[in-house]
């Protein structure tokens, strides 16, 4: 089905748009009182991931009620540790939570490769949304980079320092390999199954990229990166990799159309040393927390800077759920105003 609206595919695949095409990471729920709603009715959040019409429902409100250029599945990254064998719980107001965590061969043993079928609800979700959209717009698809997921499965949960998880790659390096192609293997299998099902446009999440410094990061995230990269041929391919300012010369050979930037993240050095990609971002979310005049002034002077090189706008990182949704829509308009 040809696209009504395909800014951000053209984007994605470097051309200068006659505008410049916006979303928001984590734009399906967490702001909208829409998407409240719909979670206030169940027992939770992996009930409305695993729920593919209300899955597709939240979905679309971004779409529908901020004009975004794009939709994003509402799932999580967490859905292929799961798969695996390792279950999560959601916890209100404090975030994932894994009961049993990877500390040695023998908790790998009980792991296993994504298999078909596993992961149904979110292959349906896409479908359903693709038939919703009618071509009004791309869907994008996701999932987490291999080392953050290693992250979670073997802390349990967020942490500040993820130190579980750095004193596993160095004491056990063979293993720390082991789980990644694990779920790099996963990763791959999970998303052709995406695009199968009608995703435009995939993005990888290495949430905690920065933790690590270079020698490591190439070994143990990028390298696995770029494995998913170079097998996804049908969608064009974002890589997002917080804190990985370290990494972005790197990051010009990676086999993928898009490298997005967080708000730390120089426009004018990314620019120089990624000049083979779209480059997405990188507006700090706690501008949308300023008025309406400041709002405009910061999301101007961001475009200004990426002028001249296919960009995708978006923020630094996911919309802060205390964000006034009014406020993402003069982000929204601004962009769209700017490049008319």
């Amino acid at each position: 089905m040809r696209l009504k609206n395909d800014l951000l595919i053209r984007a994605a695949k470097g051309e200068l748009t006659e505008r410049t095409p916006v979303w928001l990471m984590r734009q399906a729920g967490r702001i909208l009182p829409e998407y409240r709603n719909v979670r206030s009715k169940l027992s939770g959040f992996k009930e409305l991931v695993k729920t593919p019409e209300l899955a597709a429902e939240v979905t679309m409100q971004p779409v529908n009620l901020l004009g975004v250029d794009a939709a994003i599945i509402f799932s999580d990254i967490l859905v292929i540790p799961e798969a695996m064998g390792l279950s999560y719980e959601m916890v209100e107001k404090k975030g994932p939570y894994f009961p049993k965590t990877i500390k040695s061969k023998a908790d790998i043993k009980s792991l296993h490769k994504v298999e078909d079928g596993e992961l149904n609800y979110v292959y349906e979700a896409i479908r359903l949304v693709k038939r919703e959209l009618n071509g009004s717009a791309p869907l994008i698809g996701f999932a987490g980079a291999p080392w953050t997921i290693l992250c979670y499965m073997i802390e349990g949960g967020g942490s500040k320092t993820f130190s579980n998880a750095r004193k596993f790659l160095i004491q056990e390096p063979k293993l720390a390999h082991t789980v990644l192609n694990m779920i790099t293997e996963s990763t791959i299998k999970y998303l052709h199954q995406q695009v199968l099902a009608g995703a435009d446009l995939i993005q990888i999440f290495d949430s905690w990229a920065g933790i690590l410094p270079l020698n490591q990061y190439r070994k143990f995230s990028m390298s696995y990166i770029e494995k998913i990269s170079k097998s996804i041929a049908n969608a064009p391919v974002t890589v997002f990799a917080k804190g990985a300012y370290f990494a972005l010369k790197e990051m010009n050979n990676l086999s993928c159309n898009t490298i997005g930037l967080d708000w730390n993240m120089d426009i004018n050095e990314s620019r120089t040393l990624l000049k083979s990609k779209t480059l997405q971002g990188n507006l700090d979310p706690s501008i949308l927390y300023g008025d309406q005049k400041y709002i405009k002034m910061e999301t101007k002077k961001m475009l200004k800077q990426f002028k001249g090189h296919p960009h995708i706008a978006n923020l630094g990182h996911g919309v802060y759920p205390d964000t006034n949704p009014d406020h993402v829509k003069i982000f929204i308009e601004t962009v769209k105003a700017f490049s008319a």
